[in-house]
């Protein structure tokens, strides 16, 4: 068994929030990440995939494949953007970083042969990293 990992980023912003709460429960709960005017980070996502290759290419994936899929349906549409309010993929989310790699994996996994994802580590900042290794 084999590990790949590629590695992506992007910068956007988000507000914690839970619309279920009050004012003052979410201003509790998250604290200044609770600002109504949100606040940004640069994201760094890393995204490993499993396998063992193939005797006849030495590869189990081809990296550009990942590289697309990472592009498209993660980086173009959350890059520069609110999580809260512009991202497909995070709609009806708590833009928490745990939430962001579920959603990450959520969407990258269907795209993907089926098994191989194994990881999806989004860095929030230098010292904030979620791991998610899915349901």
């Amino acid at each position: 068994m084999m590990f790949i990992s590629r590695r992506v980023r992007f910068s956007a912003s988000h507000r914690l929030n839970n619309s279920e709460l009050s004012a003052e429960e979410n201003r509790t709960l998250f604290g200044a990440c609770n600002n109504p005017h949100g606040h940004g980070h640069d994201y760094e996502v890393e995204v490993v995939v499993r396998g063992s290759p193939d005797p006849r290419t030495g590869m189990f994936l081809n990296l550009r494949q990942l590289k697309e899929i990472l592009a498209i349906h993660v980086v173009a549409p959350a890059d520069r953007r609110s999580l809260d309010h512009e991202v497909p993929f995070m709609r009806g989310r708590i833009s928490t970083t745990e939430n962001l790699a579920v959603a990450i994996w959520d969407e990258v996994a269907p795209r993907l042969p089926g098994g191989t994802l194994h990881l999806v580590r989004v860095r929030e900042s230098e010292n904030n990293v979620v791991e998610y290794t899915g349901p």
